[in-house]
């Protein structure tokens, strides 16, 4: 077993209201632990409700992002312990995965490096992208004589078009950055150089946002995908007013900004929450 203390796993920094979360197996090219997996959840559990976090970051030290799965760690030694063992590991990495699609906070990968298998549910799960143009993506599982699995295979699908999701997942060849972007796993490479101050500027604009509406709109997009149209037009009617609820000053500020005080324009960035009454 490794002799690696829990709480080592994963670092944490906040600066100006962003949680800068990374993976912190550097040596082991972050891939994901028991151990791991155990303390996202509780740096997520930390974070979610904190006052000085607006957004999260995640991304890993050293030359990768996630590695995926340790493949000595999650599989060989968890299902020597049977399939309770297994199942365990599944709920403890699986579970932190979910409880990040449906964060409070903005959050935004950035992906410096190796991002593979396990690697894409957490990928998946942030509610942006940003890579280095020389970061690597692969699904390698067909590879040693799996299939993409604990959602791998679903985030192809969901984010790619099907033919480049059949490639990507049975070829097992990786792809840099640049072509991330252009098959939809990402919103968007840069120049690794460039790649931190990009998602810092990316995460200053969703810090002058309404918070309920951000949180909102995240949930919003995830969950009228799978709907019909009517479906989707009822649940955004009550969704709206759900949020309205939370932060009805923030909608009328806004509007008061827009037509009394013409200080601001909807289409031009966001209202002047300072002026905003509790």
């Amino acid at each position: 077993m490794s002799a690696e203390r829990e709480e080592d796993t994963v670092a944490v920094k906040v600066e100006n209201q962003i949680a800068w979360v990374s993976f912190n197996r550097p040596e082991k090219r972050n891939c994901m632990s028991p151990k791991l997996n155990r303390q996202m959840m509780r740096v997520l559990d930390d974070l979610e409700f904190r006052e000085d976090v607006s957004v999260l970051v995640l991304t890993g030290e050293g030359s990768a992002w996630s590695a995926g799965m340790d493949l000595k760690e999650y599989f060989r030694e968890t299902e020597a312990q049977g399939l309770g063992g297994t199942r365990q590991a599944q709920r403890e990495s699986y579970g932190w995965w979910r409880r990040l699609r449906w964060y409070q906070k903005a959050t935004i990968a950035m992906v410096n490096g190796w991002c593979f298998g396990g690697g894409y549910g957490p990928l998946f799960a942030c509610d942006l992208a940003f890579a280095s143009e020389e970061a690597q993506f692969g699904l390698s599982e067909i590879n040693w004589g799996i299939l993409p699995g604990g959602g791998a295979a679903k985030v192809v699908a969901e984010l790619m078009p099907l033919r480049k999701a059949m490639y990507h997942a049975m070829m097992g060849e990786n792809i840099d950055g640049k072509t991330a972007e252009e098959w939809g796993l990402v919103n968007e490479a840069v120049p690794a150089e460039q790649l931190r101050a990009r998602v810092t500027d990316v995460a200053n604009v969703l810090l002058q946002k309404n918070q309920v509406a951000l949180k909102a709109t995240k949930d919003a997009v995830r969950r009228v995908k799978e709907m019909t149209y009517d479906n989707a037009e009822d649940y955004l009617v009550r969704a709206q007013e759900a949020a309205n609820s939370f932060d009805n000053h923030g909608r009328k500020e806004g509007i008061k900004q827009f037509i009394d005080d013409k200080t601001y324009k909807p289409g031009l960035g966001a209202y002047d929450k300072s002026k905003q009454k509790s």
